[in-house]
């Protein structure tokens, strides 16, 4: 059962995820508004691109605002682990969706390139650009404080679109620069080219990400390590083994067998294992921790090894 200050933390980390989404929809919107007017009066194919990602990155963060609402959802008869997989899946079909975007872009490169057409109306499109780097860069900046605080793979997959779309547009600034002032017509498709590319990496790693939640990948080695140096610090702790950890959403899950003197009484290991949970939770305050306590020579003469437990890589 969740304490006071960890169901407040919880309940802070939940309230950040629903504005970051929300804050990606309205950037969403405004920038497909934006561009949209641009596109139409320059004519550029670069522009376009980067309209189709914010076309995308709307279907994205739509899903994504779906996903967190079921992913902070607390646990229930039917979900006892809780939702934090919505989160994953929602990983999943925005990798998808960019990966449409991105081939639909290309292949309007790919068209100008065979035919180049000249660039309308320069000045309007640069002025819509930097003015979706500008709001681009402050939704980033809050996607990322919010990822720190949470470690939401939805809101850091959404960040992921956004980051890629600081460096599309100032790509996209480049190319109406080369190919509205200086003439240079395979400017423009060029560079649409390369923002596909881009697009075609952020795929790989949204679905990387996502597919370690759904298979429950192990938490990072460095966090692994400072588990086993906290549980092993504890004095009535002889040993520790079969450790396995995984992390979904805003939840993390820690479970693993102590070895113990074996003629202390029931409750005092049931203490020692209190005292150990603490103790990680002082670390990993969102964590559920499972602690199973062993008679220490009753595992010895199982031929178990009482080092660390192997650290996944």
């Amino acid at each position: 059962m969740l304490m006071g200050h960890e169901l407040t933390e919880k309940q802070q980390n939940s309230d950040l995820m629903l504005k970051a989404a929300r804050a990606s929809l309205l950037v969403a919107l405004c920038l497909i508004g934006a561009k949209t007017w641009a596109w139409m009066a320059s004519g550029s194919v670069a522009l376009l691109g980067s309209l189709v990602d914010s076309i995308m990155d709307l279907l994205a963060s739509t899903v994504n605002f779906v996903a967190v609402r079921f992913a902070i959802a607390p646990a229930d008869e039917d979900h006892r682990f809780g939702h934090g997989k919505a989160e994953a899946i929602a990983g999943l079909l925005q990798a998808v969706v960019v990966t449409l975007s991105a081939l639909l872009l290309m292949a309007e490169a790919v068209r100008h390139l065979m035919t180049p057409e000249p660039l309308r109306n320069t000045p309007l499109g640069i002025a819509v650009i930097v003015f979706s780097i500008g709001l681009t860069f402050l939704l980033v900046a809050y996607q990322r404080h919010v990822v720190r605080k949470t470690n939401s793979v939805a809101i850091s997959a959404d960040s992921l679109h956004y980051a890629g779309d600081l460096l599309m547009n100032v790509a996209v600034l480049v190319a109406l620069a080369l190919g509205g002032y200086l003439g240079w017509r395979y400017a423009d498709p060029l560079f649409g080219l390369g923002i596909g590319l881009y697009l075609l990496y952020n795929v790989y790693l949204i679905a990387r990400n996502s597919i370690n939640i759904l298979m429950d990948r192990e938490m990072e080695e460095e966090e692994r390590e400072k588990i086993i140096r906290i549980v092993q610090a504890h004095d009535e702790v002889k040993g520790l083994h079969d450790m396995k950890t995984r992390r979904t959403g805003l939840e993390v899950f820690i479970q693993f067998h102590i070895e113990l003197e074996s003629d202390i009484s029931l409750k005092e290991a049931h203490n020692i294992c209190d005292e150990v949970e603490a103790e990680l939770k002082e670390e990993f305050p969102m964590a559920e921790i499972i602690i199973h306590a062993d008679p220490e020579d009753a595992v010895e003469e199982e031929n178990v090894q009482f080092t660390e437990p192997e650290v996944a890589t």
